[in-house]
Formats: C-alpha cells, structure tokens, sequence
C-alpha cells in the first residue's frame, strides 16, 4: 500500500485509467454516532477543477451526514487493483454544480436518469491510497 497527494497535472497513467474506466465505486460517508455508512455510488474525476463528483438525491444519508460531517473515503476494486480516495465532501445544490457533476458521471458511466431532488458531492481530494499495483508510478 502506498499513498499520493495529488499532482493534478502529474496523475499517474495507470492510476488515472484506473479511475476513469468504469467501475463500481463505494462512498464511506460518517453517521452522527462515529460509525461508517458505506454505500454503492459512481465517483467521477474531475482534473480541470481538480476534485471528484458524486451524484446523489438531497435525502441521501451520504448527502445527510457530509452535511454534518464531510469527512469521506472511496473506493474502488478490481481483481488485486484498488484505489482509495480521502478527502473532504460538500453538498452542492446549484444548477452548474449539479450539471457539472452529472456531466462527468455521464462521461465514466452513463447518463443519469432525470433525478429533481438531484444534488452534487464535490470531493476536495485530500490522499489518494492504492494498491501494490499502482506503486511504482507514484
């Protein structure tokens, strides 16, 4: 295990391949009692604003407890390939922020099903953690 603060301009090939092909990610978000919520989601990589997007529904218990605490961690897995992403999360409703999200989900995944309640988590990336597999490149 090896860890990196990002260098946006500097991503590592395989690392940035890794977290932009498609795959299944999970989001540990904080309950009010300390205890882990983790939960399927889709994280997208945002290099020009250099954070990562989530898209969610404002009653989501992710988007309620990053509203108390925005402490988080994602993850994704592929055979012996991992990688790990902390940092911070905000909850943003405004319309660009909300596009902006959807728009880079739709880039990783597919587009989003029309969603009003839809709100944005913008991931301020703090260290991201990978496996052996990934290394050597940081």
């Amino acid at each position: 295990m090896a860890s990196w603060r990002p260098g946006w301009d500097l991503f590592p090939a395989s690392l940035l391949s890794f977290w932009t092909e498609r795959h299944l990610c999970t989001l540990t978000t904080l309950r009010a009692d300390g205890r882990p919520h983790v939960t399927p989601v889709g994280v997208a990589l945002d290099l020009e604003q250099r954070c990562a997007w989530v898209i969610t529904s404002r009653t989501s218990l992710k988007a309620v407890h990053i509203g108390r605490d925005p402490r988080i961690a994602a993850c994704q897995v592929d055979g012996r390939h991992w990688s790990t992403i902390e940092g911070s999360a905000q909850v943003l409703t405004d319309a660009e922020s909300v596009r902006r999200a959807e728009a880079r989900y739709a880039e990783r995944y597919r587009t989003p099903r029309p969603n009003p309640e839809r709100v944005a988590l913008r991931i301020d990336v703090d260290r991201i953690v990978v496996s052996q597999s990934f290394a050597a490149e940081i």
